[in-house]
């Protein structure tokens, strides 16, 4: 899949080089590659920040004991969806903490604490077969409700964006819906085995 993807980006970039020379456009491509890479860095940087700002938050929270209370605000429905799971474990903290963080808008900050709650839920898995609560986590961390969209807020304030968060009740709307149609299909499709 990745090297599909290698050759779909190398064909643009040979494909509008080519449509650049032809048209006579060669200094407006190099323009637009010269602003649209610096750009890129201050976007980077811009994100980098926030994303530095808020782990370094989520750790002081968990340090500070609020990941555990969070498992306990969290646990009714993580026993619902997780059933499997050991109520308190290392599996079910890192999952609280990972729902938070992406309730929170903050995707990028939200992966590593993906990353912990799969290992955990391997280490309770006795196959090497995603079990039922690794689909389940997988589906709740690509379609997360997002309370604060911090990212997409940043993003809209380093584009000149006058109201970044006017898109709140979109969001809201939005990731609710398929959170709900991912959860869905997820239980509907649990327990049936590929052929």
């Amino acid at each position: 899949m990745s090297a599909l993807l290698n050759y779909i980006w190398a064909g643009l970039i040979v494909l509008s080089v080519i449509c650049a020379a032809v048209t006579g456009r060669m200094p407006q491509l190099s323009a637009g590659i010269m602003s649209g890479t610096a750009g890129a860095v201050e976007l980077v940087i811009t994100m980098m920040g926030m994303m530095c700002a808020w782990t370094g938050l989520m750790k002081i929270a968990d340090a500070g004991g609020i990941t555990l209370m969070l498992s306990k605000l969290f646990d009714p429905l993580m026993r619902r969806i997780f059933p499997n799971l050991k109520k308190g474990g290392p599996a079910e903290k890192a999952i609280c903490m990972n729902v938070t963080a992406n309730l929170l808008g903050l995707g990028n900050a939200a992966t590593p604490l993906g990353i912990a709650a799969m290992k955990e839920m391997a280490k309770l898995n006795p196959t090497q077969t995603a079990d039922n609560s690794m689909v389940m986590f997988v589906v709740i961390n690509s379609a997360s409700i997002q309370l604060i969209p911090t990212f997409m807020g940043t993003l809209r304030a380093q584009y000149g964006s006058p109201a970044p968060f006017d898109i709140l009740p979109a969001v809201w709307l939005t990731s609710v819906c398929a959170l709900a149609a991912g959860i869905t299909a997820a239980k509907l499709l649990e327990g049936r085995k590929s052929g």
